[in-house]
């Protein structure tokens, strides 16, 4: 074992939003190595979810998630832009039945409030718009899209190495310290060693708690209690008359089995919500019975032997199925007093679109 690698930064957990904090801290001068403890980056939460940029509609205003949605919608559009990564804004309806008014309202005034436009429709306009839906009422949303999140971390990883930070995958943490001296790390893997360094930052998502509860030096009892709720995907194959995102109104823990498209314009339907006891991605193909009958609520056409069993996610929550908004957690030297630690809990939902706006927000914590 390698007795000692000294290293300014370190990230720990190479899905999307670790790679975009590595590259914002190596961009701005610092020595950044990220450690991943699977065979390649990006093979948990950040390549299980629908790949849409979120406009920013569900989210409270003030609250971290639409803070840093809106400013990632915008960062990671200009992105995209300038770099080779798959994207289209699709746009997006959100559609409700004659019973769901008040929850569509809540969507349209809880964007306004975040300073989202949407426009309004009845059931004349949706006719014309989405000829094959039923629905009494929508809301659409012009700014949300589709990306390739696997462009996206190829291109971050791209440019964290061109600033000279380095990805260390098979390289699993094993066991964290902290004291007025740093920060050191016990690396497991192929090729085991010991880390010190000024600056880290836990972002190993659905690990990251798990983590922090072993962190010598740092309080377990600012963990919060991790909850995982499984999101599982159906594709639909072959034609389908849709050329944008279509969303029911949101359901407790999710926002309710929708279509996205995928850039070939493939659709797939999910997420659903399921709450179980630890990460699991089973698809269950007995599950389409529930898909068929959530979606023919809306899409009266669809053709059940068309969907398959796609893939599934898990999101990590920091609360279970009743209680309400959840915000992004954060943690710095102001939340538990150890300089250059960084702590990311629950980054679920939108932590994709707000990837890039994260990253700035983690770099300025960390000074």
């Amino acid at each position: 074992m390698v007795e000692n690698l000294d290293i300014d930064t370190v990230i720990i957990g190479a899905g999307v939003v670790g790679l975009a904090i590595a590259r914002e801290l190596a961009q701005a001068g610092q020595e950044v190595i990220v450690l991943e403890q699977e065979k390649h980056f990006g093979e948990g939460v950040s390549s299980r979810n629908s790949e849409v940029i979120h406009a920013g509609l569900y989210y409270p205003a003030g609250s971290l998630k639409a803070k840093l949605c809106l400013q990632g919608r915008e960062l990671l559009y200009d992105y995209c832009a300038g770099h080779p990564v798959g994207y289209r804004q699709t746009g997006k309806w959100i559609i409700a039945g004659d019973e769901q008014q008040e929850e569509l309202d809540q969507v349209f005034q809880a964007a306004s409030a975040n300073g989202v436009t949407l426009e309004r429709a009845g059931r004349a306009r949706l006719a014309r718009a989405l000829p094959d839906v039923s629905a009494a009422a929508g809301l659409y949303s012009p700014r949300t899209g589709i990306i390739s999140s696997h462009d996206l971390m190829v291109s971050l990883l791209g440019e964290l190495e061109s600033a000279g930070g380095q990805l260390v995958c098979q390289a699993p943490v094993i066991s964290a310290a902290s004291d007025d001296q740093g920060h050191r790390l016990t690396v497991g893997g192929e090729a085991p060693c010991r880390v010190r360094c000024r600056r880290v930052v836990n972002s190993a998502g659905l690990s990251a708690i798990g983590l922090a509860r072993e962190w010598r030096g740092y309080d377990a009892a600012l963990c919060p209690e991790p909850w995982y709720a499984r999101g599982v995907y159906f594709s639909y194959n072959g034609h389908h008359p849709f050329n944008t995102l279509v969303y029911p109104v949101p359901e407790p823990g999710g926002l309710g089995v929708h279509l996205t498209l995928d850039l070939a314009g493939q659709a797939r339907f999910g997420p659903d919500v399921e709450w179980i006891d630890e990460p699991d991605y089973t698809v269950a193909p007995a599950r389409r019975r529930a898909f068929v009958a959530s979606v023919r609520r809306w899409w009266p056409g669809l053709e059940p032997d068309r969907l398959q069993p796609a893939y599934a996610g898990v999101r990590p929550k920091l609360a279970g199925p009743d209680a309400g908004f959840i915000d992004f957690r954060i943690d710095d030297t102001d939340d538990h007093g150890i300089d250059g630690l960084v702590h990311l809990f629950g980054i679920e939902s939108p932590g994709l679109t707000a990837s890039l706006a994260i990253a700035r927000y983690v770099r300025e914590r960390l000074g």
